[in-house]
């Protein structure tokens, strides 16, 4: 029952969004969007940070990769679409390219590699011409009304949220999930017992980037206008993890309850607070991360009484175990 239980709550969560269109105006559509877009790549996040254990502060950097492959593709006559389907190939090739050296980096090290290569891609888009350099770049407007507008990117947005929790919850329970956990544990462990550490970690690390890709293909689009400056913001990155962290990482729903706890409050907050939201934001997080140090899902509301499988009685949440693992 288990194993059927999160495909009928994912089935559930996917019948909703299809509705919510109906029920929401203009406002809270574009809000709804941005929390599926966070909820999607805190998810890309969660399978480098969270299963492999690899702290990806530049993992924002896809972002602006996806996002100006729409760009620059649509703004040379290709389709939304043939452009997408490349804002998710381009950070994937990306990924694999420097994924074999960077990874060979552990903790802080990795860490400080990702902010490098997040900054050295700004610079990089900042000096091509056809990127428009500093000054950013327009892209083709959506053809339709507004209405129609916020509709699909609403859709777009819930779906590739969709497909980031399925994916995740597929590599959770594949032979590359069981590795990149192994990996996670002990590096030198997994060696011993064959696992291709290297191999391993670049897969993960590849399906986050082209994940994240995928985001930013469709918020360049919806956006209209990007700047390098946005789009490799190291603040998204810092973000992402603040959002798997808070939420549960190495879990399927704890970057869910991140990503939109984190928006949802922010968003509250500014509209409340105007100028003082992030002060009271990072106040929330700082409590937060004192009082909920494995993340929200490790808190007693989403424990359940079971049996193991040797019939012992066990308390799991729903994604973490008692050990902190991923269940």
């Amino acid at each position: 029952m288990r194993r059927y239980a999160f495909w009928l709550w994912l089935l559930l969560a996917a019948g909703l969004l299809a509705l919510a269109p109906l029920a929401l105006n203009e406002y809270w559509m574009r809000v709804a969007s941005s929390v599926l877009m966070w909820v999607a790549m805190a998810e890309a996040l969660n399978i480098i940070l969270g299963f492999a254990g690899y702290p990806a502060f530049g993992n924002g950097a896809f972002l602006g990769v996806g996002g100006y492959t729409v760009a620059v593709l649509m703004n040379h006559g290709v389709g939304f679409w043939p452009a997408l389907a490349a804002s998710v190939l381009v950070p994937g090739l990306i990924a694999t390219a420097i994924g074999v050296p960077v990874l060979r980096l552990r903790g802080h090290y990795f860490a400080i590699a990702t902010i490098g290569v997040n900054f050295a891609l700004l610079s990089l888009i900042q000096n091509l011409g056809f990127t428009g350099g500093g000054s950013g770049l327009s892209v083709p407007l959506y053809p339709g009304s507004a209405e129609a507008l916020s509709v699909m990117f609403f859709y777009l947005f819930a779906g590739l949220a969709v497909v980031s929790v399925v994916v995740t919850q597929l590599v959770r329970g594949s032979r590359l999930g069981y590795a990149i956990r192994a990996i996670q544990a002990s590096e030198e462990a997994a060696a011993v017992m064959g696992i291709n550490g290297t191999l391993y970690k670049v897969a993960a690390w590849v399906i986050s980037a082209m994940l994240t890709g995928a985001a930013g293909g469709i918020y360049a689009y919806w956006n209209g206008y990007i700047e390098p400056v946005s789009m490799f913001d190291i603040v998204t990155s810092v973000k992402l993890f603040i959002m798997v962290l808070i939420g549960g990482a190495g879990t399927v729903v704890g970057p869910i309850l991140g990503a939109v706890g984190i928006e949802v409050v922010s968003e509250y907050l500014w509209s409340t607070l105007g100028g003082l939201h992030l002060a009271v934001l990072g106040l929330i997080i700082l409590l937060a991360g004192v009082f909920v140090p494995r993340g929200l899902l490790s808190l007693r509301f989403w424990r359940r009484r079971g049996r193991g499988r040797d019939g012992a009685p066990t308390n799991r949440t729903w994604g973490v175990d008692e050990g902190g693992g991923a269940s």
